[in-house]
């Protein structure tokens, strides 16, 4: 098989948008960093709620603006208890503001999974691997999510190649 270092998807619909991320839950492992870039209405927060909802979460999820971190409780696809990570960088001033909450420690959670939306805000302090998902919107609910591994050639290249399996109707 020919490896892609990113994978191109689109939704039609915000449910459509959430089931993408509950797809992606299926193949996340605790201590994966989730990366989510787009610009405001991109739909970040809906497709984390896909993530929580495929993590089994039953907590309302939203996005964190003014609080920087919501924590809930989920259940990996191998049924081991978690913690999902969802911060979102978007009022952030700078890099002290990333130190004044320890950012640093939901890089590589031992326990969960982080999602950050506005990633780019912390771009200084970001680690060497991780999953990108961009969201652009293509009309009022469409929207196009490209799946990267960041590097591509690093851990995050063997969720890419589960998530074309789960694509492939015959994988």
């Amino acid at each position: 098989m020919d490896r892609q270092p990113v994978l191109v998807l689109t939704s039609e619909s915000p449910e459509q948008t959430r089931e993408i991320g509950s797809w992606l839950s299926g193949v996340a492992r605790v201590g994966d960093l989730v990366l989510l870039h787009g610009d405001l209405g991109a739909g970040k927060t809906t497709f984390t709620q896909g993530i929580a909802r495929g993590l089994g979460v039953e907590d309302y999820v939203q996005s964190p603006t003014f609080t920087l971190v919501n924590e809930h409780d989920g259940t990996a696809p191998d049924g081991t208890t978690l913690r999902l990570y969802h911060l979102d960088l978007y009022r952030l001033a700078g890099e002290a503001d990333l130190e004044s909450f320890g950012f640093e420690q939901y890089l590589a959670p031992v326990d969960g999974i982080t999602l950050v939306e506005w990633p780019e805000r912390a771009a200084a302090v970001l680690p060497e691997e991780y999953l990108l998902v961009r969201l652009v919107p293509l009309g009022a609910n469409a929207r196009q999510i490209t799946i990267e591994a960041v590097p591509p050639e690093g851990m995050y290249e063997e969720r890419l190649d589960a998530l074309r399996e789960r694509q492939d109707p015959e994988g």
